[in-house]
Formats: C-alpha cells, sequence, structure tokens
C-alpha cells in the first residue's frame, strides 16, 4: 500500500475546493496514492440531510439504501458510541443480521478491513470518513499505523470544508482560528500530548506552544484545557474527548432518515 503523503500540499487543495466535485477528486486522488481500495466520506448537516463523497461502487450504494443497512450498519452504530478512530475488526460482528452485512459488503468489493475515524461538529453535524481494502491483519495493521496520523487530520479538514458547503448553516462564529490553531487544539482534544502534537505536525514544542498561546487569546481562555472547551463549543475544532461526557451519545438526535450508503 502507498507511502506518505506530502501533507500539506494535499490540505492546501481542500482548502481550496469549491463544491462537491472537487471533494470526489480528492477523494480519488487520495484512495490512489494510498493504493487501497475506497475512501469515503459521509456527512449528516445540522438538518439532518445527509451528503457523501466516495469511491464506493454505485451499486453497493444503491444496494445499502433499498435495503436499509443504516440501521444494522455495526460500523455506524459503532461509531455513533465513539469519539476515535475504529478498527472495524473490533466492532460488534456477531449477530447474524451484520455478519450477511459483512458478506454481502464484501461480495461488492468494499474490502473484507475497514478504518473509520467519526467527527462531531457545530449542532449536532455528525461525519464519518473512512478507508477500506482487502488484505490481510497484519497488512493493514501496518497501513493504519503509519498513515492514521495523516488520516484523523484530512478528515477534519474534509469536515470543514463540507460545512462550507452545507445548505442553510448557521452563520460563522465570529472568532476563528487559523489552521494551525485548529489543528493544535484538535490533537490536543483528541488526548495527544504536546510533544506527539509536535510530532505529528513537524513542529517543535516551541512553535506549538506559540499556536496554543495565538488560540487562547483569541478565545480568551484562561488556559489550554478552557481553551479546548470553548474551541469544541463555538463549533471551531470538530472533534475531542474533551466532549466524551456523553458517553459517545449524539446529542438531540437519532440515526439518520435516509442511508446513502456511504457512512461504512
Amino acid at each position: 500500500m502507498g507511502t506518505e503523503l506530502e501533507l500539506e500540499p494535499y490540505l492546501e487543495r481542500v482548502e481550496r475546493a469549491e463544491g462537491l466535485e472537487d471533494i470526489q477528486t480528492l477523494i480519488v486522488a487520495l484512495r490512489d496514492h494510498y493504493h487501497i481500495a475506497h475512501i469515503v466520506y459521509h456527512w449528516v448537516s445540522s438538518d439532518g440531510e445527509q451528503y457523501g463523497c466516495g469511491t464506493y461502487p454505485p451499486v453497493w450504494v444503491q444496494r445499502y439504501v433499498d435495503q436499509d443497512y443504516l440501521r444494522i450498519d455495526p460500523v455506524v452504530i459503532g461509531c455513533f458510541q465513539r469519539f476515535h478512530p475504529v478498527e472495524w475488526k473490533r466492532l460488534d460482528w456477531s449477530g447474524k443480521q451484520a455478519r450477511a452485512f459483512r458478506a454481502d459488503a464484501i461480495a461488492h468489493g468494499v474490502g473484507n478491513q475497514g478504518f473509520s475515524i467519526p467527527i462531531r461538529g457545530p449542532n449536532g453535524q455528525f461525519a464519518l470518513f473512512t478507508v477500506s481494502h482487502d488484505c490481510s491483519d497484519a497488512q493493514w495493521a501496518d497501513f493504519t499505523r503509519a498513515h492514521q496520523r495523516q488520516l484523523i487530520l484530512i478528515a477534519h479538514y474534509f469536515n470543514l470544508k463540507a460545512l462550507e458547503f452545507e445548505q442553510n448553516r448557521l452563520q460563522e462564529p465570529a472568532r476563528s482560528l487559523s489552521p494551525r490553531e485548529i489543528d493544535t487544539l484538535t490533537f490536543l482534544a483528541m488526548g495527544y500530548s504536546r510533544g506527539q502534537v509536535a510530532d505529528m505536525l513537524s513542529i517543535s514544542e516551541h512553535t506549538l506552544r506559540a499556536y496554543v498561546e495565538s488560540a487562547r487569546f483569541k478565545l480568551g481562555a484562561m488556559n489550554t484545557t478552557h481553551a479546548v472547551a470553548r474551541a469544541i463549543s463555538e463549533g471551531l475544532i470538530m472533534v475531542g474527548s474533551a466532549t466524551r461526557g456523553a458517553a459517545g451519545d449524539w446529542p438531540g438526535r437519532s440515526a439518520p432518515r435516509q442511508a446513502t450508503g456511504t457512512g461504512r
């Protein structure tokens, strides 16, 4: 499978995307770079509408809808209950319906391995960024270990861009953070140490501290924890273990009304 991505140029392309066609092109390019079977990005807007881009075969997308697989898909159900990336094989596939669904997905080329990143945004918005492939457990473990940091960051950039496309979205918060400040607070919110975050972003801890202090000043926060909490509450960052107090619940929202076939 593929080598490490040149992250900065790719994220700049995401930031310049002007519509769903651009997002689709970027997903295909990412899939081809990593030499894996599929990448899918699926989100639910604040008003419950669903959108999706990805590389699943159209016949599988339609079958997912026709069979109402959303209500039994262990990946969707599992990601509603989690804030951190999810390896598909760690989910509950013990039920008869779940096993039949998995066999059907594999038969349609989805792959026997998968890794999904749940993302929570402002006003109840929920998204999934998923990569899948057909390979051995050892090969997949090597792939996710090598690329999960990049994939997490890419997932959040996609979500930020998706929110720009959302119809009738709420007005932007008055305060804004730079992309690097968003990256920094997002990873800190997910529970990574400052040293780990600096390593992920390929910067020194001194530079990281500058981003933290800049974000803290913009948010009027007393400390880093306060800055993370404010950034989450104002919808400036999309995920964080700091929000885990809801025990994985999706506040005020049930499962999406209509499956698009891209949630898995």
